[in-house]
């Protein structure tokens, strides 16, 4: 928990621009560079999310609903400048807890070894379920069943994962911890009663590090993110003030430890209720961007920060949307040090997948309109991957049944 100022605000609601950033050009992201990929999803599908490895491949992860009122994550794979492997599924079940804002994540140790993670229910509730890891040591032929990472078995909510490398062997997992909250969300007020923002360790061969808090107080069902900068982790998620007031803050691990939670900046944002709009953190070496949405005093804005120093501290934050932005955002940072960040804005009718560049010092690129969307929650959260000279960007489109879609986006 961090002490903020705040600001009166109430529901999110959409504004006009007002005080966006100079508008110099930034790296340019032309229409002629955007290529849409054939999908290996099938109709239905839905929650998309993007991996890198470590070999420059991309891992598309998925959900798709199955005749026997099961599902199943299915996962393709990506060589830069190629096409999508046929599908293989990871996991298929009864009684998963899918949702279009707390969807899977797949990460590629190396040496062929991934690990992902689904959602099952645990209990009656609404909010009663929890984080199901599996291992794949053959590149994903088999996988291991999915074990539980967190250790306190109560039937409250546990989820918004973010899965990034740790060390040699293993990998780093943090999620949204309610075993406090007594199945209510965290929305009861009290910091004992409050959702936490929690991290382990899951080595290769299944076993689990300790528990350990990294924020005793957050906001109830916004995405956390995850990224290895030169030096440190830093992840990234919203905040919760006991005055609820609810930015951006990072907490980092270097030198064999975590820092205290640190706002990326003051917007102060109070609102009563979660917004659903998590932020997401990309790393290159020392440099560091993160991306996210807010709207103190009722107007909507897609914000990205830099840092220098892996981390450590963040530039004034450059603005990138368009004047009507919904958020679920992403962030990729590219080699000459700019950011490419996506947002969905809203247009008449429906909504936008949008990109746009931004650099340190303030400057933006033109606006790329990627695909057509919808602002309905179905419509999920657009990701982003770089690999290579290009980046991959996957999202849910607005036709009937829905699934999802993927384009690469060639870098000049």
């Amino acid at each position: 928990m961090i002490a903020r100022r705040g600001a009166l605000a109430g529901l999110v609601l959409l504004a006009a621009c007002g005080g966006a950033a100079r508008q110099e050009p930034a790296a340019a992201v032309e229409p002629g560079r955007v290529r849409e990929l054939a999908t290996p999803a099938a109709p239905g599908s839905g929650e998309p999310n993007l991996a890198a490895g470590p070999d420059g491949s991309t891992y598309l992860s998925w959900i798709e609903p199955l005749p026997d009122s099961t599902h199943a994550l299915r996962f393709a794979v990506r060589a830069a400048g190629g096409e999508w492997t046929e599908p293989r599924t990871i996991a298929r079940g009864k009684g998963w807890f899918v949702n279009w804002a707390d969807f899977p994540a797949l990460l590629a140790f190396g040496d062929g070894a991934l690990a992902a993670h689904w959602l099952q229910r645990n209990g009656t509730g609404t909010y009663a379920y929890e984080v199901r890891v599996a291992l794949s040591r053959d590149g994903g032929d088999t996988w291991s069943e999915g074990a539980v990472p967190h250790r306190d078995g109560t039937p409250t909510e546990h989820g918004f994962v973010s899965l990034v490398p740790w060390d040699a062997g293993r990998a780093g997992l943090v999620w949204l911890d309610g075993r406090h909250t007594g199945g209510h969300g965290g929305h009861e007020g009290a910091a004992s009663a409050a959702m936490a923002l929690m991290h382990t360790t899951l080595g290769a061969d299944g076993s689990l590090g300790p528990e350990v808090v990294l924020d005793a107080r957050v906001c109830d069902c916004c995405q956390t993110s995850a990224a290895r900068a030169k030096g440190a982790l830093v992840v990234a998620y919203r905040d919760r003030s006991g005055s609820e007031v609810r930015d951006i803050a990072t907490v980092r691990y270097a030198d064999g430890r975590w820092s205290a939670p640190a706002l990326v900046a003051a917007d102060g944002w109070v609102i009563n209720g979660c917004p659903v709009n998590g932020p997401a953190v990309a790393a290159d070496e020392a440099r560091v961007a993160v991306a996210w949405f807010s709207a103190p005093e009722e107007k909507g804005r897609v914000l990205v920060a830099f840092s220098s120093d892996s981390g450590g501290s963040y530039g004034a934050p450059v603005r990138v949307d368009d004047g009507r932005p919904i958020g679920r955002v992403d962030v990729v940072l590219l080699p000459g040090g700019d950011a490419l960040v996506s947002w969905l804005e809203q247009v008449a009718p429906g909504a936008e997948v949008r990109v746009r560049t931004a650099s340190p010092s303030g400057r933006r690129g033109p606006a790329l309109t990627v695909a057509a969307s919808s602002e309905a929650r179905s419509s999920g959260f657009p990701r982003l991957e770089r690999a290579g000279g290009e980046v991959v960007l996957a999202w849910r489109d607005a036709a009937e049944p829905p699934r999802v879609r993927t384009a690469t986006i060639e870098l000049r």
